[in-house]
């Protein structure tokens, strides 16, 4: 026969493996990480600083950009708008990189703008960026008997990536410098120039701004 104390007993081993039952299904339920979206751009990004990171690209992409844009350059040229062809970007760090993470940017910038259009028929060393457009031009031209009318490029497009390393003790601080020049074809020279550098330290990678 129970009596009070059993009782007692029973109801609370039953609550306790109730909250335990509960306890465990609540944990399936949650994800095994933390693993979320965030913004590209946002403080919330993991900074490593001997390395080029994702935020970094976007910050000189828009930067020199607006530098670009903000100049007169596209102004004083006869094309309107200007044909850009992308020209060598020289990589002088110590990690490869894909400059397209700069270059494509800066490139939906100016066709955004209406200033500059850039051609992916012709590129550095006599490379075509869009073999498909090229052959269609070409191929439509010859059912037409014409040739094709493929624009020639106003401006070019270099840059160059250079990096300086230094480390005191435990702390390691990189410089980033991303480097462009915009060359107008006809006259050969330099209508515009600029460079952005970022600067990191740290000694570890690690998370914001």
């Amino acid at each position: 026969m129970l009596n009070l104390k059993n009782v007692t007993r029973l109801a609370l081993w039953a609550v306790a493996s109730s909250l335990v039952l509960v306890g465990t299904l609540e944990a399936k339920k949650k994800p095994k990480d933390d693993d979320k979206y965030i913004d590209s751009k946002g403080t919330d990004t993991i900074i490593d600083a001997s390395r080029i990171d994702v935020q970094d690209w976007a910050q000189a992409a828009d930067l020199l950009t607006s530098s670009l844009l903000a100049s007169d350059v596209f102004e004083k040229t006869e094309a309107d708008p200007d044909i850009l062809v992308i020209g060598r970007f020289v990589n002088d760090t110590t990690t490869q990189v894909d400059t397209d993470n700069l270059i494509k940017k800066i490139r939906v910038g100016l066709n955004g703008s209406g200033k500059a259009l850039t051609t992916t028929a012709m590129a550095h060393g006599g490379k075509v960026e869009d073999e498909t457009a090229a052959e269609a031009a070409a191929y439509a031209a010859y059912l037409e008997g014409e040739e094709a009318d493929i624009k020639l490029p106003t401006l070019s497009l270099t840059g160059k990536l250079l990096e300086d390393r230094v480390r005191v003790k435990k702390t390691y601080q990189s410089t980033f410098t991303f480097q462009l020049t915009l060359t107008q074809i006809k006259t050969g020279l330099a209508i515009w120039e600029d460079e952005v550098q970022i600067t990191k330290q740290g000694k570890k990678p690690s998370v914001g701004w």
